[in-house]
């Protein structure tokens, strides 16, 4: 059983690390960790009704991760290859680090705004807006994963 609990516990971390890296299924990780963890106590003190709770959070979390950085963007008019630059950037960014994951969505959609359009203003407009509307939604996934984190420990606790 303390296998079973130290794997949920990896599985819920690299959740919340996959939270705000975007390779990594952030709230869908940290869900099978909260679910083993149940499993391993036998459901015993977490049953179907906070797993259920838990699952609909991941739910939104999934919800919120496909509109994020979409809703920046288009609130400032973006192109469709703004948004696949945004991607671009995005994936890229990963292999740069942090400084990557921080710039490559806002140069993908400046690009993709710039290929488009061929207007620096409104490329910038785009970058930015998608660079917020990310930062929105990271913020807001995070704030899920941690109440799905507290659905479970209330649950257990009680």
């Amino acid at each position: 059983m303390t296998l079973l609990w130290v794997l949920a516990v990896i599985l819920v971390l690299v959740g919340i690390a996959g939270t705000v890296l975007p390779a990594l299924p952030g709230a869908p990780l940290v869900f099978v960790g909260l679910l083993l963890a149940a499993w391993a106590d036998r459901f015993e003190r977490v049953g179907w009704l906070p797993l259920t709770v838990i699952a609909a959070l991941v739910v939104l979390a999934l919800v919120v991760d496909a509109a994020a950085s979409a809703f920046g963007a288009t609130k400032v008019g973006a192109s469709k290859r703004a948004l696949l630059g945004a991607a671009v950037g995005t994936l890229v960014g990963l292999f740069f680090g942090l400084p990557g994951l921080l710039a490559g969505p806002f140069a993908g959609a400046a690009a993709g705004e710039m290929w488009a359009r061929r207007d620096w203003r409104q490329a910038g407009r785009v970058g930015i807006a998608t660079w917020v509307g990310l930062l929105l939604g990271s913020v807001a996934k995070l704030g899920l994963v941690f109440t799905m984190v507290a659905v479970f420990v209330t649950a257990y606790l009680l």
